[in-house]
């Protein structure tokens, strides 16, 4: 089975303040960048075949380090880009809050569609769809993934086997890695939402072995 390494990209200055969507140039801010830098060490003892991303630069600025770090191309496919917002796109999180339509996004997401755009549905049948041919072009390696925190959250409840409605209860930080084994047979979900290291997810050999006696 493939391992995915499902990367959410690290904060730009709109993160958490209003829906950036779709909209270009949309960079990482300062403390993005660090994390960015960060997630190269973080990575460093698990081996990584292939290296994908949302084309949107913010994704793009979080796999680059790694990409330059590793030797790998980022290879850009849009089904794992950001949820098409339509008319919400730019708009903020405050001024959207107040609005009857974002009720029913946190309670019933699965009925909503985003003015002028996408269905999580669609959202998620995509991603899905995108990462089963990731999965099956690499099925015996680590694939690292660079996506959006609502794209990974419907990724993620698709592996649980958790209806589209209750996906809000999950929780995916910015720079944040979740870890799922897919490919034939039944995925299994290893990580979500780590921030630390991630050593463990290096094959047994490749780990340092205690000192004995030290």
């Amino acid at each position: 089975m493939a391992l995915l390494l499902l990367i959410r990209h690290a904060v730009t200055e709109a993160t958490g303040k209003r829906l950036s969507g779709w909209a270009p140039d949309i960079h990482l801010s300062e403390r993005g960048r660090e994390q960015a830098s960060r997630l190269v060490d973080r990575l460093a003892p698990v081996r990584i075949a292939a290296l994908y991303s949302s084309p949107l630069e913010r994704c793009r600025e979080t796999a680059e380090p790694l990409a330059s770090a590793r030797g790998l191309e980022v290879r850009d496919t849009d089904d794992l880009g950001e949820v098409r917002y339509g008319d919400w796109t730019g708009r903020s999180l405050a001024q959207l809050s107040r609005t009857r339509l974002w009720r029913s996004v946190q309670q019933t997401p699965s009925a909503v569609r985003f003015p002028g755009g996408e269905t999580l549905l669609e959202v998620q049948e995509r991603a899905v769809r995108q990462v089963a041919a990731i999965a099956s072009g690499h099925p015996k390696g680590v694939v690292a993934l660079v996506s959006h925190g609502d794209v990974i959250r419907l990724l993620l409840a698709h592996y649980a086997g958790l209806h589209v409605d209750l996906f809000q209860r999950l929780v995916v930080s910015p720079a944040s890695v979740s870890v799922v084994a897919a490919g034939d047979g039944i995925p299994r979900i290893i990580r979500v939402n780590d921030t630390g290291g991630l050593r463990d997810l290096a094959p047994p050999r490749e780990r340092r072995r205690p000192k004995v006696g030290g």
